[in-house]
Order: structure tokens, then C-alpha cells, then sequence
């Protein structure tokens, strides 16, 4: 039998200061509940502490955010897919945004393991005046350590009701996809980064968006596999392919500094677990 682990964070207002109330079921927790840019935006670390997942293993993630609640949720390390042997591996993910929240989904990246059988699904249900970031760094195999995704599967969902959705399987088994160069070009992490908003971003900040996350990648070494575009009046999208993690999240980082200044006229703030 695998781990079943389930997180329930429940963001309200008291005051000026977001709150958070977090239940757990099992091997998923928060680490730490931090403050470092005051009471207004509550970091959140969130933990599992067997180190990884396998096969039969089932990690949820649901969060619901009340009206004017800043949440910002993130990792210490890397979500890891481990070898399978038979069953599937799942963690899945569902906010609910009132009207006036934010929230920032900003973990560290996924690997998938070669023979891992594994899903991870994202939903992000956003009211109208509701905004978000967020972002997925997927690495297969370890490409650091010249450890090659050989074998197995990954399946990647990510969910915008109403407004963008993408649905794809990785397999090993499939070279045509993960080599050729309109596929991943031999690339072995790729990334997704952000931004969404509940109703239409207006056709100038879209434009503004769109150019910062462009002048980043145009000053960048993954600038000839790295892309921007905005799919929805809602939604503006990046996407880059990396030999390794270290690159492309440097590069998520730049740009989701100056979209949070577009955005919220917020500085970038990084959460402190990440210069460990």
C-alpha cells in the first residue's frame, strides 16, 4: 500500500495579516509559515517527508483562499517521482481563488526517475478579480548526474477552467518526442511559468507582461528554446527547455521578479529556503 497523504490550507484576512489554517492526513505538512515581507503575504514551505513518491502513492494538495489573501507556497527541495513498479504515483494540486486574492505557486522542480509511472495535476479555479503566478520546472532523469530518463512515464496536467489547459504524457519510449528538434531537441528539463488573472488582463499590461518576460529571455543562454505568448485574454505563458534545472530557474526567477512588480507593484522577495 502506498502513502495517501492529504494538505488542506485555508488562507483568510485578520486585519491587514493573511492567515492560514493548515490540516494534514498523512506525509505532507507545512514546514514553516513565514512573514518576510509583513503581515500582508503568508510564505508557506511545504514538506513530505518520506523524500519522495512511488508508485501507489497519492499526495493532495488543496487550498482555498479567501478574499484579499496573499499566499506565496513553495519547497525545500525537488518533488521526486522515484522508480515504479507497476502502480502510479499521483500528487495533484486545487486552489480555489476568491475575488482580490493572490496566490504565487512557486516550487522547485519535479523530477521524474527513470521508470517512474507518475501524474501530476494542477487546478487553479480563479474569480473574477482573483490573480496568480505560478510556475513548473519538470526535469527528466537526472541530467546533472548524466542519469537518463530511459524508461517509464510522466503526465502532466495543468488546469485553468475555462481559460487554457494542456494535457501531455511523457514516455521514454518515445524519441521522436523527447529528441527531434520540433520535440525537446534532447533537452531533458522544460519548464512553465505564468501569470493568470480571474478576468481579462487589458491589452496593455498583457503587452507589458509579454515584453518583460521577451527581454529577459533575449538576454538569456536559453533564449534559442525559450518562448512567451498570451493563449487567452486572461493568461500570459513561458516556456523554455534547459540541459539542467539551475538555468531555467534562474530564469523564472528574473521574470517572475518583474511581473510581481507589474502585477502588484511588489519587489521579488524570494523566499530564504531558497538561497539553502
Amino acid at each position: 500500500m502506498g502513502w495517501h497523504g492529504h494538505l488542506h490550507l485555508n488562507y483568510t484576512r485578520d486585519g491587514e495579516r493573511t492567515i492560514a489554517l493548515d490540516r494534514h492526513d498523512g506525509p505532507l505538512r507545512v514546514l514553516q509559515r513565514l512573514y518576510p515581507e509583513g503581515d500582508a503575504v503568508c510564505h508557506h514551505v511545504l514538506v513530505h517527508p518520506p523524500g519522495g513518491i512511488v508508485g501507489g502513492d497519492v499526495l493532495d494538495i488543496t487550498v482555498e483562499q479567501a478574499s484579499g489573501t496573499h499566499a506565496l507556497i513553495t519547497t525545500p527541495s525537488a518533488t521526486r517521482f522515484y522508480r515504479s513498479a507497476g502502480e502510479v504515483a499521483r500528487q495533484t494540486l486545487s486552489a480555489r481563488l476568491a475575488d482580490g486574492a493572490r496566490l504565487e505557486w512557486l516550487p522547485l522542480e519535479t523530477i521524474a526517475y527513470r521508470g517512474c509511472r507518475a501524474e501530476n495535476q494542477l487546478r487553479f479555479e480563479l474569480a473574477p478579480g482573483a490573480q496568480m503566478l505560478g510556475w513548473e520546472m519538470l526535469a527528466l532523469g537526472l541530467p546533472a548526474a548524466d542519469e537518463a530518463f530511459s524508461h517509464g512515464h510522466i503526465t502532466q496536467h495543468l488546469e485553468l477552467p475555462g481559460v487554457w489547459l494542456e494535457h501531455g504524457r511523457l514516455d521514454a519510449s518515445d524519441h521522436r518526442l523527447l529528441d527531434a528538434p520540433l520535440g525537446l531537441d534532447g533537452q531533458r528539463v522544460l519548464g512553465t511559468l505564468w501569470a493568470a488573472a480571474g478576468r481579462d488582463l487589458g491589452a496593455d499590461l498583457r503587452q507589458d507582461l509579454l515584453d518583460a518576460a521577451r527581454e529577459e529571455m533575449a538576454a538569456d543562454s536559453l533564449a534559442p528554446r525559450a518562448g512567451a505568448t498570451a493563449p487567452d485574454a486572461r493568461v500570459v505563458v513561458c516556456r523554455a527547455l534547459a540541459p539542467r534545472v539551475e538555468p531555467l530557474f534562474g530564469l523564472w526567477r528574473r521574470i517572475r521578479a518583474r511581473w510581481r512588480a507589474l502585477l502588484w507593484q511588489r519587489e521579488e522577495a524570494p523566499p530564504r529556503i531558497w538561497r539553502m
